[in-house]
């Protein structure tokens, strides 16, 4: 196999692209050759396809380029490196989740207290103090309902300025 057809990768897109910008900062390239190259450059898949892109400007040949024997040679996977950085990440996450998971809880705790617009252990109470209000005549009746309006709005005045944040 020649070796302009061997594959790339990522790595040697970027050390192109890279080399791309500086000719650009020293001016050999105009800002529209710039975005085509890059472009041609994220679109090749070949050796043969990243030397054409460079191929007018000086020094454009990669080190990869040069040393086809350094090409061919796969980079070590470093397995152990690997799973060290995806425990640390899966720990990240993990602590991640249990934050937003005590701030819901938090805020659901909050939002339970402040947020609780219910008529207050005072409606069981009126309930079956009307029911024999009912039974017994309206006079009782009458006091009761004063009664409930008044801590109606004492209650609601309280939370007002009680519960403010």
């Amino acid at each position: 196999m020649d070796h302009n057809d061997l594959r790339i990768g990522d790595a040697e897109r970027e050390q192109t692209m890279a080399a791309l910008r500086e000719h650009f900062a020293q001016g050999r390239l105009t800002h529209e050759e710039l975005d085509e190259r890059l472009d041609r450059t994220l679109a090749a898949k070949t050796v043969r396809d990243l030397s054409q892109v460079t191929a007018d400007l000086p020094g454009s040949s990669p080190s990869y380029a040069q040393h086809p024997q350094l090409s061919q040679q796969m980079p070590q996977f470093d397995r152990d490196a690997w799973r060290q950085a995806m425990r640390a990440h899966r720990h990240q996450m993990q602590a991640m989740h249990h934050a937003q998971a005590a701030n819901r809880r938090h805020d659901h705790s909050r939002r339970h207290w402040r947020g609780h617009r219910g008529p207050g252990p005072l409606l069981p109470l009126l309930i079956v103090s009307g029911v024999l209000a009912l039974v017994f005549g309206f006079g009782l009746f009458k006091i009761l309902l004063a009664v409930f309006v008044v801590a109606t709005v004492f209650n609601l005045v309280h939370r007002r300025f009680h519960y403010r944040g």
